[in-house]
């Protein structure tokens, strides 16, 4: 029997009521709606028009009254079987539905508007060509050239070339479009359009060999490329110091499998890694690099998409959402720095890119590999069992030493009369560093001025009416603001309750900043937080600002903290080490080692010798003790030994149900009916420990109480199908209506 029912998950589908609905094909239509194509069908009693996306044809249907579909979107399927598979995973593992999988998977551009327009076009270029051999079209010019000068001067040029832009021939020439329509009416010049690429800035020149590989990075290389040929889906971790040249191994195990004709995938944790990792790639691997990530305009990232698609561009880089290139023949997908938290997405759907990478490795008999100076506890305890294979390079690829390390005890400075945020001692390194002309590299993981200002009469702070948070205060243009709704108001010359003095209190990279220049008149400091580099590609300039101007001290965020390799940084300078130590999450310890690690990894990268201050108000913290050390394996051995005590990751696996909605009592109530419901189905079991309902960290954003339900079970215990049960039956119960459920595995938070 003919196929002429369509399988589709339909856009305007909830989650507790997502599946794949039936829907006949009319006649007309059955050449176009194919797996993977975009479609729209009416949809619920009201019929309205909603987007769907075809999963499979059939002979058959369950249904004896059938919909039909109104319209096919796509000319060609924008899915392909493999990527359909990998939507239908993404809802069976991070609670999203089909359609949300799909759209986190194509570029926006790629979307159509409410009147059924796609926000982004094609792009074509005009293009002119000879339809005469180039001896003939010498010949005419000349007899034209005394009486149309601009023809003759057309055709003279396009004999020396196959084909022209139109712009740029009537450029070149000095002619105007008349003179190239009239030769075009003749038959002489052919008129036609090709398609053109909208392409980020890269910079392209000869292509440069291969790097040289050391003793022992070519001994990991060759370890890993021997797992990566094996046509068997695998994955390995690469653990690593910083400084390494764990990059020069990324090239040469991607130019081996591009030889073998397959593609590759590299993703890095941040936009502002992607320049820098952009140069040193396509100087190797040229107009075969694509980039994917969120700073490109719509159509940048629409035709980078489709380069990849068309197979043009072989080798990927980009951030988190470039897991989802559509490279056919994939053989490695490399994730740089994998212990980086921003691999993690917080919104629908909430994937995390390594599972995303492990499914399309598994399906494609494709290669992972892990990389970083830090590995995420679960990755190396996966590596230390077996799961993965493990590969180890124990130094810097120069030979240089890691930086000596210095431990300041910030009380001591209070004691000594210093209350402000650069130590003694680091203004000490810092002005050798001036006198030596050599440059450093300030890290706290604060933006804005103050963390918080308080009456010092009343005790009264600035709260955000929106948040349960403080205001922060940023210095520049004297506001405070909030940091996650975007809340912002002036700041009182004197406390609007009690008009006592206000108090500036905690500190951020802007009062580091003027600090800095208070104690250093005349010295430039740059500042690299998200409030500086807001703009399209300005983090690239200031990187390239601070690397060819050489300025003397530069004062970030955690994007300073990794994968930037400045041969001229020798002073690195960790402002507060306790900021992130004490937050409230089990992966706090492991994420201020990590950042410790990263940053104090980029002094000492080329022939001078690296020196690091951490500034803590706790200098006996093991995990300080450890960073400071660099030593990362016995960090691991005794942050492994916390959790098999506390039964979290590695060891078991960890979701959240959290429920938001405006009215708090109804948020808590949604929350206990859950846990009684997996108590009943689970916890008395002992299949799984359920806690809760807690707030949030952050209880209230945007006028929206956030409470969570959390679950800690052993894998394979089941516990997936029953969260999503629950999910779905508050979706569908009216008593709930006024409030959202979602589901979360692993939270950040």
């Amino acid at each position: 029997m003919p196929e002429n029912i369509a399988k589709i998950a339909v856009a305007a589908a909830k989650y507790w009521v997502d599946r794949p609905y039936d829907y006949l094909i009319p006649e007309e239509l059955k050449e176009k709606a194919l797996p993977g194509s975009r479609v729209y069908v009416p949809f619920a009693r009201g019929n309205r028009r909603s987007e769907g996306i075809i999963l499979a044809l059939s002979d058959h249907s369950e249904h004896d009254k059938l919909k039909a579909i109104t319209a096919v979107l796509d000319e060609k399927p924008v899915l392909t079987p493999a990527q359909i598979k990998l939507a239908l995973f993404m809802r069976e593992r991070f609670f999203c539905t089909v359609f949300d999988a799909v759209k986190a998977m194509l570029p926006a551009g790629l979307w159509f508007n409410s009147e059924g327009r796609r926000r982004v076009g094609d792009k074509t270029l005009e293009m002119a060509r000879l339809l005469i051999s180039p001896e003939d079209a010498s010949a005419i010019a000349a007899s034209k050239r005394g009486r149309s000068p601009q023809q003759a001067n057309i055709l003279e040029l396009l004999c020396s070339f196959e084909s022209l832009p139109g712009r740029e021939l009537l450029q070149y020439t000095g002619a105007s479009r008349p003179s190239l329509k009239a030769l075009q009416k003749t038959g002489l010049v052919e008129l036609y359009f090709r398609e053109a690429f909208r392409r980020p800035e890269i910079h392209l020149g000869e292509l440069e060999p291969l790097p040289l590989l050391n003793a022992e990075q070519q001994q990991v290389y060759e370890g890993i490329n021997a797992l990566a040929c094996s046509e068997k889906s695998g994955a390995a971790l690469l653990f690593g110091v910083t400084g390494s040249g764990k990059t020069s191994v990324y090239i040469h195990l991607i130019m081996e499998q591009l030889r073998r004709g397959k593609t590759a995938l590299l993703l890095v944790p941040e936009i502002a890694l992607t320049p820098q990792m952009i140069q040193t790639f396509s100087s190797h691997f040229g107009d075969e690099v694509a980039v994917l990530h969120s700073s490109l305009s719509l159509g940048e990232r629409y035709d980078e998409w489709k380069r990849i698609k068309a197979g043009k561009a072989r080798l990927t880089i980009g951030t988190r959402s470039a897991v989802f290139a559509p490279s056919e023949d994939l053989g490695i997908i490399i994730i740089d720095e994998e212990q980086e938290e921003t691999y993690k997405s917080e919104n629908t759907p909430r994937y995390n890119a390594v599972d995303i990478a492990k499914f399309r490795c598994a399906g494609a008999g494709a290669f992972l590999l892990l990389g970083s100076a830090t590995p995420d506890i679960v990755s190396m305890y996966k590596a230390q069992s077996g799961k993965y294979a493990y590969f180890e390079l124990k130094n810097r690829y120069n030979d240089m030493t890691l930086p000596d390390v210095e431990i300041v005890d910030m009380k001591r400075e209070l004691r000594r009369g210093n209350g402000g945020n650069i130590s003694s001692r680091l203004k000490e390194e810092l002005e050798e560093n001036l006198a030596r002309g050599e440059q450093s590299i300030l890290f706290i993981n604060r933006r804005g001025a103050n963390k918080l200002i308080s009456c010092g009469e009343c005790g009264y702070t600035y709260k955000c009416p929106r948040c349960s948070v403080s205001l922060t205060y940023h210095s520049n243009n004297r506001r405070l603001m909030c940091h996650y709704c975007g809340y912002s108001r002036w700041l009182d010359q004197a406390c609007p309750e009690c008009g006592g003095m206000l108090n500036h209190i905690g500190a951020g990279t802007q009062l580091v900043e003027e600090e800095l220049k208070e104690l250093f008149p005349g010295v430039e400091v740059m500042r690299m937080d998200t409030d500086s580099v807001t703009p399209v590609g300005s983090h690239e300039e200031l990187f390239q600002r601070f690397r060819q101007e050489r300025i003397p001290i530069m004062v970030g965020t955690q994007m300073v903290t990794k994968g930037l390799n400045f041969e001229n940084v020798t002073l690195v300078g960790v402002i507060s080490a306790d900021q992130s130590l004490y937050a409230g999450n089990y992966k706090a310890g492991e994420r201020s080692f990590s950042l410790m690690t990263q940053v104090v990894g980029r002094s000492g990268r080329g022939a001078k010798p690296g020196r690091a201050v951490i500034q803590t108000y706790t200098p006996d913290n093991e995990t300080i003790k450890q960073a400071a050390r660099q030593d990362y394996l016995d960090f691991y051995k005794s942050e492994l030994e916390l959790r098999r005590l506390q039964n979290l990751p590695p060891f078991t696996e960890l979701f959240a149900l959290s429920v938001s909605g405006q009215v708090e009592e109804h948020v808590v109530a949604a929350c206990r009916h859950i846990k009684a419901w997996l108590d009943e189905r689970a916890g008395k079991e002992g299949r799984a420990l359920i806690l809760g309902p807690s707030p949030l960290p952050v209880v209230k954003v945007n006028n929206r109480y956030r409470y969570r339900v959390t679950v800690s079970a052993p894998e394979g215990a089941g516990i997936r199908g029953l969260l999503s049960q629950i999910i779905m039956e508050c979706g569908s119960d009216k008593r709930f209506s006024d409030v959202s459920v979602y589901g979360d595995n692993d939270p950040l938070d």
